[in-house]
């Protein structure tokens, strides 16, 4: 009987030891997520008055589903163009309005989802809103669609005016009539900005900031935030009416890959 002891004791104890090395030791292919570097910052904590209503962490945008690395709805921006979006949004309270972004930082592997989404020729799902007429083979042909985009680089915002106070804005039902993102306001997908001439993530040429078929109060709303936005250091991307570069870029060539989290910028 002592022998069994003996050997059960013998057993327990290699059993224990097997089970400390097993804890201990990597899981294989695991890695940590990449953080942001200390030079970016949440919009939230910069200027928690700014509206955020990110749309690639729903399904209503133009690949009709969230998008990779949008782990959670938050504006992520280098420490300068939050600094700079936070005096703009500052003289637009004076006038009644306020900003609101749809997307800020733009991880690489949300870049790499847009391409294979604009290779799938046979994924159309959302076309009827925001691509009624153009062919989805010229998606790169005609510059909607690229292997790498400058808001990956942290200073890139999209973003539009909201009149106040703010109505609250209905949420995307997947599967609904879509309408073109073109049509008159009344008819296209509720928004509670205001009347920009063009939904966001339009792909049209009536998306391009001073195109002459835009007039009226659209082209006035177009330049209270163009000339807000540019007066204190931000271009303007001629093609998107919502789409602004904070100038000088802290990180001019670096496209990084942290996902959109609170945790990538967590203690910044």
């Amino acid at each position: 009987m002592t022998g069994i002891r003996t050997a059960f004791r013998a057993l327990a104890a290699t059993a224990a030891t097997l089970l400390a090395v097993t804890a201990a030791a990597p899981v294989a292919g695991a890695s940590p997520e990449p953080k942001a570097p200390r030079e970016f910052v949440s919009l939230r904590s910069v200027d928690p008055t700014i509206i955020q209503e990110m749309r690639y962490t729903t399904a209503h945008n133009f690949l009709g589903a969230p998008v990779d690395g949008y782990r959670q709805p938050v504006c992520i921006l280098t420490r300068p163009a939050a600094r700079a979006l936070h005096e703009a949004q500052t003289r637009l309270l004076r006038q009644g309005y306020s900003l609101k972004v749809y997307d800020c930082y733009r991880p690489q592997r949300a870049v790499d989802h847009f391409v294979r989404w604009a290779k799938d020729l046979d994924d159309q799902v959302m076309k009827d809103e925001f691509y009624p007429q153009v062919d989805k083979t010229r998606l790169f042909e005609d510059g909607y669609i690229a292997e790498k985009s400058g808001h990956s680089r942290g200073s890139t915002v999209d973003l539009t005016l909201v009149k106040l106070p703010a109505l609250p804005s209905r949420p995307y039902v997947p599967g609904e009539a879509l309408a073109p993102c073109y049509a008159p306001l009344s008819e296209r997908f509720p928004d509670n900005s205001v009347d920009m001439g063009t939904g966001y993530d339009c792909f049209d040429t009536l998306s391009h900031t001073e195109n002459p078929r835009i007039q009226g109060a659209q082209r006035a709303n177009r330049q209270v935030l163009k000339q807000t936005l540019v007066g204190l250091g931000f271009v303007n991307l001629a093609e998107e009416w919502w789409h602004f570069t904070f100038k000088p870029e802290p990180f001019p060539d670096t496209y990084f890959d942290f996902p959109v989290a609170k945790r990538s910028v967590a203690g910044h």
